[in-house]
């Protein structure tokens, strides 16, 4: 674990916090998207803990890019849970914003983020929807890795009423999973072991677009927490070319933080501004 607590402590923080900002808000129900990924698991597992699985529902929005194995992983675990699910495919709906874009692109469609980001709102607009119908609070399930690179796509992905793995790093959100699984599995084991993947096109890896996980979470940890400097950080041998590529998308990013939902604090330098901290 990177973050210093005990991982008991860290478990329960997050679950009596979850529990508290749900009381203060008058809510009881829960709503996320399940992608068959290690985040999504691990919010599912701690909300349900938080307000028991009957106030929990979880939305599968797969894709033509979408793996069946992550279909079935997110179905499992919510078998595990004993949570409710509705699976909402968006291939066609995105096949149709596509086609009613096409003027606006002026002809031309090839393929760059645009695809990506447009898939992303597209399940960020269903969350909404049935948290209009439902009276359900969205819970982000963005992590702080992801964050703090600028991983996610506005009015998509990072929408929500929490981000609750905002301030926790990837490495320490497989840590509290296998946690979570410590008396029997309830995180599916291919989730704990598969590439991570955000599956916006075919074959994609989150290595794709970020350092792995376990090279660049201690960097951050390093910079953020330890306030260390880029400059020793590379004169204790870290790869200049490697912490120049981290700053320039924590750059490129930090635009977005004045749009992000509130950050469930569990250390004691999360990336977002105290005033979007949701504590004890």
């Amino acid at each position: 674990m990177l973050n210093p607590k005990p991982i008991e402590t860290i478990h329960q923080e997050m679950v009596l916090t979850l529990r508290s900002f749900f009381s203060q808000a008058g809510c009881s129900k829960a709503v996320l998207g399940l992608s068959g990924g290690i985040d999504s698991a691990l919010v599912a597992a701690l909300v349900a803990e938080a307000l028991g699985p009957e106030n929990v529902t979880g939305v599968l929005m797969p894709s033509q890019f979408s793996t069946l194995h992550s279909v079935n992983d997110a179905v499992e675990l919510s078998n595990n849970l004993g949570i409710s699910y509705h699976i909402v495919p968006i291939e066609k709906i995105y096949n149709r914003y596509m086609m009613e874009l096409v003027p606006a692109f002026d002809w031309d469609n090839h393929w760059d983020n645009t695809q990506e980001n447009l898939q992303a709102r597209i399940r960020g607009a269903i969350l909404m929807a049935y948290s209009n119908r439902h009276g359900a609070l969205v819970l982000n399930t963005t992590n702080k890795s992801e964050l703090a690179m600028g991983y996610g796509t506005l009015y998509g992905d990072l929408c929500g009423a929490m981000m609750v793995l905002g301030d926790l790093y990837k490495v320490d959100v497989y840590e509290l999973s296998r946690y979570i699984n410590r008396e029997r599995e309830i995180i599916p084991l291919s989730t704990l072991t598969k590439a991570p993947s955000a599956e916006l096109r075919d074959d994609q890896k989150d290595s794709d677009t970020l350092p792995d996980y376990a090279v660049l979470d201690p960097i951050l940890y390093a910079l953020q927490e330890e306030g260390k400097s880029p400059e020793s950080l590379i004169g204790a041998g870290c790869d200049a070319a490697l912490i120049e590529r981290i700053l320039r998308l924590k750059q490129a990013s930090r635009f977005k933080a004045h749009q992000l939902p509130p950050v469930l604090k569990i250390s004691e330098k999360p990336l977002l501004d105290p005033s979007k901290w949701i504590t004890l």
